[in-house]
């Protein structure tokens, strides 16, 4: 692959070169995505597995092309993750910065099995972790809105 286009697509465009948070910059632009979609399930549901399949794809390049083990700079794993997160969720300002805050949590937190799974090592090892916060972060929200619409009945 191209090293200047596995760097793009790495870094989701350079996101990733954003001074101090990087991966708070990419799970912004995940969440940007969304909002930019409004809601339109098809879309989302595409545009997820097309980042995350492109993430698998230029993740292990990018790490040679960088000479360094999942460098801070590689977002497009917080990208896919956040949109993951908000996968099947209604379009809702609060669903969206609560999910927000629970993905980056536990990203960084990074729950069983997402510390194990990230030691895998390149592409797969970038993206697993990320993908593991997204999913968590969706099955909480997911029970969240059951349960407080429940109440609300």
């Amino acid at each position: 692959m191209i090293k200047p286009v596995v760097k793009i697509l790495s870094t989701f465009f350079y996101i990733g070169y954003l001074p101090l948070i990087p991966g708070t910059f990419g799970s912004l632009a995940g969440l940007f995505l969304f909002v930019l979609m409004q809601g339109n399930a098809l879309q989302h549901i595409l545009l997820t597995l097309l980042i995350t399949a492109i993430g698998f794809l230029v993740c292990s390049p990018a790490e040679k092309i960088m000479q360094k083990k999942d460098p801070p700079c590689i977002v497009i794993d917080e990208v896919s993750g956040m949109l993951f997160s908000l996968l099947f969720l209604p379009y809702d300002i609060k669903i969206i910065a609560v999910a927000f805050i629970i993905f980056r949590t536990l990203d960084t937190l990074k729950p069983y099995p997402a510390g194990r799974l990230e030691k895998f090592g390149g592409g797969k090892g970038i993206m697993a972790d990320d993908l593991i916060a997204g999913v968590y972060t969706n099955i909480v929200l997911q029970i969240a809105i059951r349960l407080i619409s429940f109440k609300a009945s």
